[in-house]
C-alpha cells in the first residue's frame, strides 16, 4: 500500500467542544478508481492497528484477496489520538511548541468519523462501495453510516456494537489503572507507561480471547513441570510486543475513545439513530466473542433497515475477526449476492 499524509489546515473541533489546533491524517491507499468511481473500500481499523491494511489483514486485502486492489481502491486512515503519524499524544501542539502527553484533548469516536469525512472530501471520493469495520473499527464505520447516511452504498460491520457496555467499559478501566500505576507514565516522555502498557496489554488479550484459544494454543508441553509457564511467557511475550510499537499515551486515549462510544447520543437513542442508516448492511458476529456477544449484533439488525446478520464460529473470541478469513470471506461474497452489488472492476 502507499502511504500518504493530509494536513488540514485549519482548526479542527471536537465533540467535546474543544479543538485541536491543526490535524493531520497518516492514511494508505492500494489500487487506482475506476471510470465510474465505484470501486471504493474503505476500511476502519481497530485498536492498535494502522493505516496499512496489508500489514494487519493480509488475508483479506491485496492483489489476489478477496479485496483484490487490482479491482478496488482501498483506503485506511490511521485514527486521531493514535500513534502512526495522524495527530495523537505526543504530536506537537503547535499552541504551546510542545506534544501534547495528557494535556490531549478528549477524542471521541465521532470524532474519528468526522475526521475520515474531512480525508474523504479532500480525496474526492463521492462514494463508498463498502465501508468496512471490525471492532472498534465497527464503531467508526458506524458512526460515519448514520452521520452521513449517503457515504457508503454498503456496510459490513463485524465483531462490534452500537454502544459501550458496562462490561467493555470495566476492562479498559482495569487497564488504564495499570497504565496509571506506572509512575513514569506522569514523567511525560516518549517511554512513559512501558511497564503499565505491558500489564495493559495482557489483560485485553484475556477479553479479545476465549477459553477455548488459550487451551487450544497455550497447552504445556511437560506434563510433569511444577508450574504452569507456556500463558505466562506468551502473555509477556505479546505485552513486550506491543510496546515496540506504541506508546502508553496512545493506548490510554484509544480506551477512552472506546468510552464515548454511543451512537444514540444526541439522536433519540440508539434505535433512533440505527434507523438512519440507508447502506445495505451486514452485521458479523463471533460466537465466542465475549467482548461484544453475537446477540449485540442480532439486537442492531432489528433497528437497521435491510440488515442482514450471519453469525460465524471460532475458538479464537473476539480475534476471529482477524483470522477466521475464509468464513468472513464466504459471508461477505454471499452478502453482496443477496444485495445484487455488482462485481467491481479497474479499468
Amino acid at each position: 500500500m502507499n502511504k500518504h499524509q493530509f494536513n488540514l489546515g485549519r482548526t479542527f473541533p471536537l465533540e467535546s467542544g474543544e479543538v485541536l489546533p491543526d490535524l493531520t491524517i497518516v492514511y494508505h491507499t492500494a489500487g487506482a478508481v475506476n471510470s465510474s468511481a465505484d470501486n471504493v473500500v474503505w476500511v476502519c481499523h481497530a485498536l492498535t492497528a494502522n493505516s496499512d491494511v496489508e500489514d494487519w489483514w493480509e488475508v483479506m486485502v491485496g492483489e489476489g484477496k478477496f479485496y483484490d486492489t487490482r479491482r478496488y481502491f482501498v483506503v485506511c486512515a490511521n485514527v486521531v489520538g493514535s500513534c502512526y503519524g495522524t495527530t495523537g499524544p505526543l504530536s506537537v501542539n503547535p499552541i504551546t511548541g510542545k506534544p501534547y502527553y495528557l494535556s490531549f484533548p478528549q477524542i471521541t469516536v465521532r470524532d474519528l468519523a468526522n475526521a475520515h469525512e474531512v480525508l474523504r472530501e479532500h480525496l474526492g471520493i463521492l462514494r463508498i462501495h463498502t465501508l468496512v469495520g471490525g471492532s472498534i473499527g465497527g464503531f467508526q464505520a458506524l458512526e460515519w453510516a448514520i452521520s452521513n447516511p449517503d457515504v457508503c452504498k454498503n456496510l459490513v460491520f463485524i465483531a462490534s456494537n452500537a454502544r459501550v457496555t458496562p462490561w467493555a467499559t470495566a476492562f479498559n478501566e482495569s487497564q488504564r489503572l495499570a497504565i496509571r500505576a506506572d509512575k513514569t507514565f506522569f514523567d511525560e516522555t516518549p517511554e512513559g507507561g512501558r511497564d503499565g502498557l505491558k500489564a495493559a496489554r495482557t489483560m485485553a488479550l484475556v477479553s479479545y480471547r476465549s477459553y477455548e484459544g488459550y487451551n487450544q494454543t497455550q497447552p504445556e508441553q511437560d506434563d510433569n513441570a511444577l508450574e504452569a509457564s507456556r500463558a505466562s511467557s506468551y502473555q509477556q511475550y505479546q505485552g513486550e510486543k506491543l510496546v515496540n510499537r506504541f506508546d502508553a499515551y496512545s493506548y490510554y486515549t484509544l480506551t477512552r475513545i472506546i468510552d464515548t462510544h454511543n451512537v444514540g447520543r444526541g439522536r433519540g437513542g440508539v434505535p433512533a439513530a440505527l434507523a438512519r442508516i440507508k447502506a445495505n448492511t451486514l452485521l458479523v458476529g463471533i460466537d465466542s466473542d465475549f467482548l461484544f456477544p453475537i446477540q449485540e449484533q442480532r439486537e442492531m439488525q432489528q433497528h437497521i433497515p435491510n440488515a442482514h446478520f450471519v453469525g460465524i464460529s471460532s475458538a479464537f473470541g473476539h480475534d476471529g475477526f482477524l483470522l477466521e478469513y475464509k468464513q468472513l470471506a464466504a459471508v461477505i461474497d454471499t452478502f453482496y449476492e443477496k444485495a445484487n452489488v455488482t462485481t467491481c472492476v479497474n479499468d
